[in-house]
């Protein structure tokens, strides 16, 4: 499989966390009620904002080729978890300033759930650790 995305974490105490994708730098941590200093946003809210990036582009590409006019795009996800299960439930909602017809808001419902990042969600990824 060819490789399509990169990133590097480093953590050197606490839990504010360092992150290089591909050339860009930010910060991961846990907000204070947990235990870090909220320096940067949260692994689950890193997941939603990838999902949500993903969702919002792969609709203004769509768009773009079929000459629509979306407006501003705004995805708005929740996480929700029932205890401390590994299965959860996003909630995903889309919404666009521009005016659009029924027929267009149900295609972008069905791109929506065809994008990158909810197909891999959806099918799961195998995680291959090794330590070194």
């Amino acid at each position: 499989m060819p490789r399509i995305a990169h990133s590097v974490i480093d953590n050197a105490a606490g839990y504010a966390t360092g992150v290089r994708a591909g050339r860009h730098k930010l910060n991961a941590d846990e907000p204070a009620s947990r235990g870090g200093t909220d320096t940067g946003p949260s692994p689950y809210e890193l997941l939603l904002a990838g999902l949500g990036a993903c969702t919002a582009i792969t609709l203004r590409m769509y768009a773009d080729r079929k000459g629509w006019q979306l407006g501003t795009i705004h995805v708005d996800l929740e996480l929700h978890k029932d205890g401390e299960g590994d299965t959860g439930r996003i909630a995903r909602v889309v919404s666009f300033s521009a005016t659009l017809q029924p027929e267009q808001k149900a295609r972008l419902a069905e791109i929506a759930e065809k994008t990158p990042v909810t197909r891999t969600i959806k099918a799961g990824a195998t995680i291959d650790t090794t330590f070194r």
